[in-house]
């Protein structure tokens, strides 16, 4: 069996430690790579959202698309603060009449 120091093929410790190097770069630049690439294609695959704006609204299309979607309700979000113990019944109880006051909140 032949083997690589006798030959003029001497792989040292410096020749090994340059080929582990060079491996791993490697390695690095193609998991880079990959990464780049899911992240071009799940950007470019992303669903345009279509449709009203809000529940009830409707988009004929003459005027561009609908802006962003609303999120929940104020009494809903009050509801989940409640739900989650952040607010006691008292304060859920005025907390929800300001809201539903035909003045609305932060007047009179």
């Amino acid at each position: 069996m032949r083997y690589w120091h006798g030959h003029g093929h001497a792989l040292s410790g410096w020749g090994i430690g340059v080929m582990a190097i060079g491996a791993l770069l490697l390695l690095a630049l193609l998991v880079l790579v990959v990464i780049a690439l899911f992240r071009y294609v799940s950007r470019s695959s992303r669903a345009v959202p279509h449709g009203p704006a809000t529940p009830g609204a409707a988009w004929s299309g003459a005027g561009g698309p609908p802006g962003p979607v609303a999120g929940p309700a104020p009494e809903q979000l009050l509801a989940e603060r409640f739900a989650r113990g952040e607010i006691d019944a008292e304060e859920y109880r005025h907390r929800l009449d300001t809201l539903r006051s035909v003045n609305g909140p932060g007047e009179g």
